[in-house]
């Protein structure tokens, strides 16, 4: 059991370096055969490709994360960031900049809302209504979370905290809902998002960017012993996933729209994924919560 423990880890747990020459290069090649109007063997090879360097992406992060951040720490504009009270403090305090990144979470999912709502109202598309009903249970929980911090520090009161982690599960299965409609919509009417031009790679930067992030800091902040700051990174982590789905669909749109077949079959497991992992994640948050809450009370009545 040991040995195959230690060649598993060897396969799937790389170090930084050989994390992004592998999975890099990965992913351009399944780019670039999604826009060959054929199916042939490099496909199938490019789809299995893609699908281990997303698992070496997931396991290897939190190694490039940190070897990126070690390496941007002589850089001179941090330096400077550093003679700033402001600055110092939102470089070397983790709980204040995950404040300060859930309110500007919270402004940018409201103007998704609205955004989204104007635009299923004037085409009448329920395609806009079903996302600005995505981005309005995700700007929910993020507000139930800043006037949890706006209230007391993360940290000082756990029962408190739970009872927000607890909504936030049940406000993530409500979203589950909104998000299967989506997902229903895209294969049942074959279509999904789309960017103009080159877009679409500044999207596929983006979307791999706050994936690695979201699963990074889900790990990290677990240390903190938060719920809060776990939940915010739950929601994090469902906004990226959802991004990845998008960014799938966008690029199925622009190299394999030969394909419909294809793109079904794809979206539909795709999504169906995302939309298991969320419900998970919901189900946990809830569970979790009612337990710890439980031995909490007890705890202090006892005291």
């Amino acid at each position: 059991m040991k040995r195959l423990n230690a060649v598993f880890r060897k396969i799937f747990f790389l170090r930084p370096l050989p994390t992004v020459l592998i999975a890099v290069p990965s992913f351009l090649f399944v780019a670039v055969m999604l826009g060959t109007e054929e199916v042939s063997a490099l496909d199938y090879v490019s789809y299995f490709l893609s699908a281990y360097a997303l698992i070496i992406t997931v396991t290897g992060a939190a190694g490039v994360a940190e070897a990126a951040r070690n390496g941007a720490e002589n850089l001179p504009l941090l330096k400077k960031i550093r003679e700033n009270p402001m600055g110092k403090r939102l470089l070397g305090d983790a709980v204040f900049r995950s404040e300060v990144t859930l309110h500007g979470g919270l402004l940018a999912n409201l103007l998704y809302v609205a955004v989204n709502l104007a635009s299923g109202f004037r085409y009448r598309s329920a395609w806009f209504v079903s996302l600005a009903v995505y981005y309005f249970l995700l700007s929910a929980m993020r507000a139930v979370l800043v006037r949890h911090v706006h209230q007391k520090r993360p940290g000082q009161d756990l029962i408190s905290e739970f009872r927000c982690y607890r909504a936030c599960g049940v406000m993530l299965l409500l979203m589950n809902q909104a998000l299967m409609g989506i997902v229903i919509y895209i294969v049942t009417k074959n279509r999904g998002f789309s960017y103009s031009g080159t877009m679409i790679y500044a999207m596929a930067a983006y979307a791999f960017y706050i994936t690695i992030s979201a699963v990074v800091n889900l790990v990290k902040y677990r240390k903190y012993g938060s719920p809060v700051l776990s939940a915010a990174k739950v929601i994090s982590l469902t906004a990226a996933l959802v991004s990845m789905l998008s960014l799938e669909t966008a690029m199925i749109s622009r190299f394999g729209e030969k394909q419909p077949g294809f793109r079904r079959v794809m979206t539909a497991a795709s999504g169906g994924a995302v939309c298991v992992i969320v419900l998970l994640m919901a189900v946990f948050m809830i569970v979790r919560s009612v337990r710890k809450m439980k031995k909490l009370k007890f705890y202090n009545s006892e005291i």
